[in-house]
This record gives C-alpha cells, structure tokens and sequence, in this order.
C-alpha cells in the first residue's frame, strides 16, 4: 500500500544494484551442406566430434562445408550449425520413397497425427542415406511374440547340419523368427539351446540357420511330428510378451501394448550389421497411456520423445482403434510381428546459393537467436551479400567471408591469385560488419586420409573467438600474438609483402606463412571503404560489446517514468561498466550524456528516453617505424635525440 491511515511501520525495498550484464559475442554460426542432421533447425554444437556425431563425416561434395565449421572449433566450443535443406534430399521409409520430414518442428505441424507420409509406418529421422540401414520391428501382441506348437515337423529324414526342414503349415512363420524343436514327438518340452533363426520361407519348406551365430544347420536330427514353437526375432531383447498395461487395464481396456525394436540392419551407423539401435518395451497403442512413473507411454510419443533414428507416420493397419483413448478399448490383436527394412533415403545434390540463404535467414532474429561471429564456407558474391545483409540487420554480428575457391586454388601464378581475390572483393558492398580474407588453406583429412583446400573464414571467426576468451572483444585478432592459424599445411595463395601491400588497401586481410613462425592473419581490417574507426575489426567487435551490453541493461527502463531519479539510475548503470572497459584498454575516455539538455519536454511527451555515450576507441597498431641512429662516439644522445 502506498500510505498507511493508522500507525505502523512500513516495510519496503528498492533494488539500486542492478549493473550491466555480461553478454556473449564469440558464438558462432554457420550453415551448410551435411550428409545427416536435421534440416533448417539451429543446433548446438561444441566440438568437432559433437559436429560429426550430429551431421556426419565429411566426403568429397561437402568438405569445405564441414571443415569450415570445424576449423573454427579449433578456437572455441560454441558454434550454432544449421543444416541446409539440399534439393531431392528425403528420409528413408518403411514403404521405400522417400519422405522429407526436415525436423521436430516439421514432423509435429505435419505428420504427427499420422498418414501423411504415404504408406510409410515409419521415417528415418534425418534426411539421408543413413537412413537406408536402418530396419524397425513391431511385436503388436503376445501371439506375434510366441506361439507354441504353431506346427509340427513334417520332415522324417532330417540330419545334423540340414539347413532346410518341412512344415507341417508353413502359415505364421516368418522370415527373421526364431523357432525351437520340441526333444519328442508331440511334446511341448522345447530345446532353447537349439534356436534357428528362419532365413526363407517357401511354402511349408523353412530355410533356417543356427540362432544367434548365424551360421551352420541342425545341431541334431529332429523328430518327425515334434512341436515347433515361433519367436519374435528380437524377443530376448525386451521384457517378456506384449499384454496390457495397468493404465489401461484400470480403465476396461486391453491388448494395447506393444514392442518397437530399431535395428542397424547393414551395419552403416554402428559398423557392425544387425546392432540393435534402440528398444522401446511395453508402450501403448492408447493416446492417453500413461507408464507407472506417469510419464506419456504412447508410442509414437515415446518414439518422438526418445528416438534418435526413426518417426512414427502411420499405425499398424492391421489393428485397429490403435491410438484411441483407453477407457473401454479393446485393441485388437495383430498376429504378425513387422520386420520392416527403411530404403529411398538421399542426401540430394549440391546446394544452391538459394537454400544456404534460407538456412542462414535462421540466425536474422538478433531477439530470439545470441551468435555474434557468422562463418561463410565457401563463397560466391551473392551468399557475400546475404550474410552482410543478415550481420548488418543483426548490428551485434560480423560476417567471415573468403574469396571464391577458383581464384586462389589451382592457380599457379601468385600475382594472377592477387588479382583474382582483388576483382572478386571488388564487387562486394562496403561494410564494417564483414571481414575478408585472403584465400584457402592446405589441410589434413583425417576421415578420408587426403589433403584438401578448404576457406579460411571459419579460421578468421575463430581467431576472434579465441581471442575474446584469452583478451576481450576489443583486441584484435590478427598477429603474431592472436593471429595464428592452426592447421595450415600450405596456403593457397601466400602473398608477399608487396602483394600485400596491394590488398590491404582494398579491404583485404592478408593471410601469410612465415618460415618458423607459422601461418597468421595479418591484418584488421573490416569490409569498410570509407576510412573511418570502423575500418578495424576490433573497433567493430568493440562498438558491438558496448552497444550489445548497454542496450540489454536499458530494457529495465522501460515504462519507467522520464525523471532525473531515472536518469541517474542509468548513468550510475553504465558508467561504472564503461570505467571497466577503459580499465581493460578498450577505450580511451567516454561520457555519458543522459540529463534534462536530451531529454526535453517535448521528448519527455512523446514517450521517449534518450542517452548520448561517447567513445574513444582504442586503436591496434598497424604500422611501426623502427629509426636506428649512428653518432660520433662523442656527441651527448641529449643533443641528438628527438
């Protein structure tokens, strides 16, 4: 209450200690062509292992993609990475045609409440040839699980290492059973150490070989007339036969649980053929199950929830009321456990200047995405443009860009390289929000045992990065302290410092080789024409830190009222974190104009608040003059000096 109207003591608190909040500028963002992945989502990634756990390895059509975004985690373990949707890049399916579901976003607006993907019951989870190995098997009941005595053997000739057996019935056996022979005749006492696993299934002719090796015939001569009992092919990897659950049994339901198995079938993501991926016991055909724990169990929610290769698209079309509500549902049993292989995956062709842009406009909400250094790979004019126009949009990130491969690689004559990489920055807009390099580097791939060029910006975006966690933003990132590029076996285009004189006034960073010393960035310039404090990288990344900062901590002066007490209040805000700055050698002096002189009446009406902050950037040394002075042995170094 603002007054009391009888005596008391009133309690109240003002918080004076509000300062300004540390932001991040060094986060990375890059998009590009990958071979796995979800497609046009932003993803996390903080090392080149997680990078390669998450979109793949590296091949011949995307390198320079992958290791321009794993070049830069050499420096730092934070890059954000989207996946650009290539043309005819789909998911394998159950049905075999390919599906293209890009992501969790896509999958939950389109295909979570099932048949929109065709004929498919299942999608691969990323786009791809990855894909292709994978096989899901359902048991949808107890019968599909086991069955004993499903038939009899019809076979009185049979010896030690036969490999094909005869039926009574062949109905109801399938490839990929598992099937054990009763010791006699008509009995149900079922040998499990003698298990064969069906391979073909030719009227009542079985093909069978020994479970789980895989190879070799009967272990012994059979008799005719035994029992033969029929298993699930995965049955020893879950908990029992499928029956009902307790949620639904508690609700008069039954027959609603379920097994799903998902299988490396060829052995392309685990290397070893056959690997079960992932295992799903006991979830629920009903919309609402819930497990004990009380955590959703119907299973295309656990598949989406949990899996990290499959979508569930369609049920089982055999059943039927699979993904009613429980209460009073019957689930009708299906018999028959699926065993079903995921083919028509692609990667799709090479992508195109028009699907990188689409991928990249992910990072243009500087509110709802925090990336401060944006990665180019490889570069054509256009993709250029596009990146300046998101990182100026932005305001609190700089582009990373490299000439186009053509110009520098394969091309024997250095001067021809120079020219090359002048004509091609030539076109490109002027912008203190990008950064151009000077070529590609020679580099070792681990993956494919070669050597490859790849671009040099995602090495240019990590210098920054690293040069934030051991300086600040402010501080350039070239030189022999900061600048010192990791990996370079050779450089494509190694200019001399005559060349490099030739580019550095056409806005571009020289990257030069120095025998003993290393490969380094030897320069600092932004993609600024006009000379101007700008034309630096650090007075760039500076502005950004400050402008970033200050702007974060305004928001909290939002609806407060336009008076000196306001006023103050952020003064005392951001001068304090200023002083810090100049402490840190950032800047060289500043003053913060936020008083009555700027805020009028007339501004004060209009709803507005206005502070002034002047800056005096600290500058990076670009040139030094050593003058070294002979004298006569007896003339004063007083009289000569200066």
């Amino acid at each position: 209450m603002a007054f009391q109207v009888s005596p008391g003591v009133l309690v109240q608190e003002r918080d004076l200690t509000r300062i300004i909040p540390a932001v991040s500028t060094s986060i990375g963002a890059f998009a590009g062509s990958f071979n796995k992945g979800p497609l046009d989502e932003i993803v996390s990634i903080s090392s080149e292992q997680e990078l390669v756990e998450t979109f793949g390895k590296p091949d011949s059509s995307n390198f320079e993609y992958f290791f321009s975004a794993a070049n830069f985690l050499q420096y730092s373990n934070s890059l954000r990475v989207v996946r650009a949707t290539q043309t005819s890049a789909v998911n394998a399916s159950t049905s075999g045609t390919g599906v293209l579901i890009k992501n969790t976003d896509d999958w939950t607006n389109n295909y979570a409440s099932g048949g929109s993907a065709g004929n498919a019951d299942f999608v691969a989870r990323e786009a791809g040839t990855d894909g292709n190995n994978l096989l899901v098997s359902v048991c949808p009941s107890a019968t599909a699980y086991e069955q004993n005595a499903v038939t009899t053997l019809n076979d009185s000739s049979t010896a030690v290492g036969d490999t094909t057996v005869t039926f009574t019935s062949g109905t109801g056996t399938n490839v990929g059973d598992i099937i054990s022979f009763s010791t006699t005749a008509a009995t149900n006492d079922y040998d499990d150490g003698e298990q064969y696993r069906v391979t073909n299934v030719s009227t009542n002719d079985i093909t069978i070989v020994q479970h789980p090796r895989g190879t070799g015939g009967l272990k012994r001569a059979l008799t005719d007339g035994c029992n033969i009992r029929r298993r699930w092919k995965y049955y020893d990897s879950v908990d029992g036969a499928p029956g009902t659950s307790q949620y639904v049994s508690d609700r008069n339901g039954s027959g609603d649980e379920l097994h799903v198995v998902v299988v490396d079938e060829d052995g392309g993501i685990s290397g070893v053929p056959g690997t079960i991926l992932e295992t799903y016991s006991n979830v629920s055909k009903a919309s609402d199950a819930k497990d004990p724990q009380g955590n959703d169990n119907y299973y295309p929610n656990v598949i989406y929830t949990k899996s990290r290769h499959i979508w569930w698209t369609k049920h089982n079309s055999s059943g039927s009321n699979w993904g009613n509500a429980a209460s009073g549902t019957t689930y009708t049993a299906v018999n028959t456990p699926t065993l079903e292989s995921l083919s028509g995956g692609s990667n799709g062709s090479t992508v195109t200047t028009g699907q990188l842009k689409d991928a990249y406009d992910k990072f243009a909400d500087a509110e709802t995405v925090d990336v401060g250094l944006i990665i180019a790979g490889p570069c054509d004019a256009t993709h250029i443009e596009n990146l300046i126009t998101i990182a100026e949009n932005r305001k609190d990130a700089v582009a990373f860009v490299s000439p186009e491969r053509a110009d520098v690689v394969n091309v024997t004559n250095s001067n021809t390289q120079k020219q090359n990489v002048i004509d091609f920055y030539s076109s490109i807009s002027s912008s203190s929000y990008a950064m151009f390099d000077s070529g590609y580097k020679y580099m070792y791939d681990r993956y494919n045992d070669v050597y490859r060029y790849v671009p040099l910006n995602g090495d240019m975006a990590g210098l920054a990065a690293r040069t934030d966690l051991i300086a600040d933003s402010w501080y350039s990132p070239a030189g022999f302290n900061r600048g010192v590029v990791r990996g370079a076996v050779k450089l494509a285009f190694n200019p001399t410092k005559t060349q490099r004189d030739e580019l550095y006034p056409k806005r571009i960073n020289p990257v030069a080789t120095f025998p003993g010393q290393g490969t380094v960035l030897f320069g600092d310039r932004t993609a600024l024409a006009t000379p101007s404090a700008f034309d630096r990288i650090n007075v760039r990344r500076l502005f950004i830190t400050l402008e970033k900062a200050i702007s974060t901590a305004s928001k909290f002066q939002l609806f407060e009222f336009n008076d000196e007490f306001t006023r103050a209040n952020f003064r005392n805000i951001v001068e304090p974190f200023l002083r810090e700055v100049q402490g840190r050698r950032g800047i060289t002096d500043f003053l913060v104009v936020c008083d009555e002189t700027n805020n009028t009446g007339d501004v004060i009406d209009r709803n507005e608040f206005k502070a002034e902050i002047f800056v005096k950037p600290a500058r990076s040394i670009n040139f030094i003059t050593l003058s070294f002075v002979a004298t006569r042995t007896g003339v004063s170094f007083d009289e000569v000096a200066g």
